[in-house]
């Protein structure tokens, strides 16, 4: 590391401390030739995830959108903040997992859609009705019917067809 006051390239490392949740490195550094301290930050390079859509445009990945997708569909139900951001975490953790340099669209609904699942069957059916553009009102009965099924233990005339 070059030191920023004499520009000699020997130093030591005096201390070294985790910052940022253990996302970087704090180094304080002492140059060899003029004995002046400074400290250097290093951080994991991240690779930019370009997230490939339907129609094959790109764009690069966005945690907002992620999560704004998610506070949408949580609207006004008891889904605490803090429980959409580790979804957040969880789907960037998925995506760095299982690819490089670019994500379909797609995974990153699915992930979000089986977690929704989980959390509140509410917020699951809004992200699932927007992300999987059901075509029909069949469609949707569809995606509705174990949830109702669960929830009442033996499911509803409505999802089963029974309109009378």
């Amino acid at each position: 590391m070059k030191c920023p006051i004499c520009g000699n390239l020997g130093d030591r490392v005096v201390d070294s401390r985790g910052t940022d949740e253990d996302r970087a490195v704090r180094r304080r550094r002492e140059c060899e030739s003029c004995g002046r301290r400074f400290t250097t930050k290093e951080r994991v390079e991240e690779v930019p995830r370009m997230v490939v859509k339907k129609d094959e445009r790109r764009e690069p990945f966005s945690r907002q959108k992620v999560l704004q997708g998610m506070r949408t569909a949580c609207q006004k139900l008891p889904v605490p903040q803090m429980r959409l951001e580790e979804v957040v975490d969880w789907v960037e953790q998925r995506i760095r997992e299982e690819y490089d340099h670019e994500v379909p669209a797609r995974f990153i609904g699915e992930v979000v859609v089986e977690e929704l699942k989980k959390i509140h069957p509410v917020a699951f059916v809004r992200f699932a009705s927007v992300y999987q553009e059901f075509a029909n009102v069949s469609q949707f009965l569809k995606e509705l019917a174990p949830l109702v099924e669960k929830e009442s233990g033996g499911g509803d005339r409505l999802i089963k067809g029974e309109f009378q």
